[in-house]
């Protein structure tokens, strides 16, 4: 056999001998043996979270009873968060929000001059007014109850501060709407139209009438 071919066959039979041994040994230096009990098991429980934030979810509370003790001068004060967004004297300009001179019992998304957002227009379909109820809802949580609002304003959550806002808006018109019957029952879902929040241009940016500008 010529001695060239010799030379490649034992280069071959030699190369795959190497590679044969480099993988005996590694599989002795780095093989893991399979623990025989497992150490920890992470078990996600399906609908565990969804359970939670429905037991975490708050009553809505009628905000009719609290007017009768509101604090309008309290209000004054809080309305200084919506101040950036939202003007309140008779005639004032729009701003990010719309003005909310008259704001309750206003016509949703009425405002002359202001670009309601689509969700606001749809709300106001349904629910004519920025009733006491609706200013309160809306208030609250924005986006919630006005899906689509472009209003940023994350909301006031506490209930006594939402009545002092709306006692004080309630006195930026020139004739104030006569403050609702403090025994009066909430109404659940406001002749239909979902007792929310009022839309987004009436709420002032915690409470005032509306949201952002789109």
């Amino acid at each position: 056999m010529n001695s060239y071919v010799n030379m490649g066959v034992g280069a071959f039979l030699g190369t795959v001998f190497v590679l044969m041994s480099v993988s005996i040994g590694s599989e002795g230096i780095f093989h893991s043996e399979a623990p025989e009990k497992e150490g920890f098991a992470i078990i996600a429980e399906e609908g565990a979270s969804e359970a939670g934030a429905g037991g975490a979810a708050e009553a809505e509370v009628d905000i009719k009873p609290l007017l009768a003790s509101a604090d309008p001068a309290a209000g004054a004060t809080i309305f200084k968060k919506c101040a950036s967004c939202h003007t309140s004297e008779k005639g004032g300009p729009n701003k990010v929000g719309p003005n909310l001179w008259g704001v309750v019992d206003r016509p949703i998304a009425s405002h002359e001059g202001f670009s309601y957002s689509a969700g606001m227009k749809t709300f106001a379909e349904a629910n004519k007014t920025w009733s006491y109820d609706h200013l309160s809802f809306f208030i609250e949580a924005p986006k919630k109850h006005v899906p689509g609002t472009a209003m940023g304003f994350a909301g006031l959550k506490k209930p006594e501060e939402r009545a002092n806002l709306i006692a004080w808006l309630r006195e930026q018109a020139d004739s104030p709407v006569a403050l609702p019957d403090a025994s009066a029952a909430a109404t659940p879902a406001a002749e239909g139209e979902a007792a929310k929040p009022a839309a987004e241009g009436e709420a002032t940016k915690p409470a005032t009438e509306t949201a952002p500008a789109q």
